[in-house]
């Protein structure tokens, strides 16, 4: 048996997560959904040279789960605000009523050049590397951040699908009608391609800083397994030797509230559960006509 090195024991490895994650006992809400707001103040205070401007899409009413507000509300931010859906913008106009620091706009940001960050903040006198931009769209959140070209901001917050196990690369096609969300390696390594760095992780959105501020965080490992050890809401399926498929972790849908059954998930009639190597010569038949009536999409 190999034994453990001092760098390799648990509390060291223990001590090591905690460092790297230091950023999330910062976490509080003013209006944000988990923590994200205590986080983005105290990433600002160490990035420093703040221009007090920050955009945030889709940001619904301006309150609901807003990672923008307190930094609007309690630091004297300006803002872009961006709803596409016109019953929540009508909303969205009454929160920002008699802030002229606010500019809420009615609309979709895409990823083409028409409709994309890029060309909607043109319109806006705003610094090219304003402190925060905040994406929440529900879907095409990767698409649209990998179009943006023209602006840099120092600190990005992202949503990304939390059912998506770390090491699952996993991108939605880029379909406005499609919302599927997209994982947290596929958007960590879009982060890096932008020369972004990952700086901490909630339940649902990953927080980046712009690479040439990284190393003011101390942070040694910001791989996606050191930032984001608890997969709570990643669902596991494996299979026996016998065919039979389990699913074990979370097992639900957790925006449908919908629980997931293994028996409505088996890929083998239960005849058939059992090892190959045992099946007598009628089972090795019925289990080839079984692949070919699957094949053809009879089953």
């Amino acid at each position: 048996m190999r034994m453990l090195g001092h760098e390799n024991r648990p509390k060291d490895r223990e001590r090591k997560i905690e460092n790297n994650r230091w950023l999330e006992t910062f976490a509080r809400s003013f209006t944000s959904q988990f923590g994200e707001d205590g986080i983005i103040e105290k990433a600002l205070e160490i990035v420093g040279n703040s221009d007090k401007w920050c955009v945030e899409f889709g940001c619904w009413d301006g309150k609901h789960l807003s990672n923008t507000l307190n930094l609007i509300e309690n630091k004297g931010y300006s803002a872009v605000l961006i709803e596409g859906d016109k019953k929540k913008f009508r909303d969205l106009l009454k929160t920002c009523q008699g802030n002229d620091k606010v500019i809420p706009l009615n609309l979709f940001v895409g990823f083409e050049k028409r409709n994309g960050l890029d060309a909607i903040l043109q319109e806006v006198e705003i610094p090219v590397d304003f402190d925060v931009l905040s994406i929440d769209i529900d879907g095409n959140d990767y698409h649209v951040w990998k179009a943006v070209e023209c602006y840099k901001p120092k600190i990005v917050v992202i949503e990304y699908n939390p059912t998506i196990p770390n090491k699952v690369e996993f991108v939605q096609k880029p379909d406005m009608r499609v919302l599927q969300g997209s994982s947290l390696l596929s958007i960590h390594m879009l982060a890096k391609s932008k020369k972004y760095e990952l700086i901490a992780v909630t339940t649902t959105n990953a927080i980046f800083v712009d690479s040439r501020y990284f190393d003011l965080f101390g942070i040694r490992d910001n791989s996606v397994e050191a930032m984001r050890p608890d997969e709570k809401m990643v669902t596991h399926i494996f299979c026996g030797y016998d065919g039979t498929v389990f699913i074990k972790g979370f097992c639900r849908l957790p925006w449908h509230s919908v629980r997931f059954s293994e028996s409505r998930i088996q890929q083998l009639p239960s005849f058939l559960w059992s090892y190959p190597e045992t099946y007598g010569k009628l089972k090795q038949v019925l289990l080839r006509v079984y692949k070919k009536l699957r094949k053809k999409n009879i089953l």
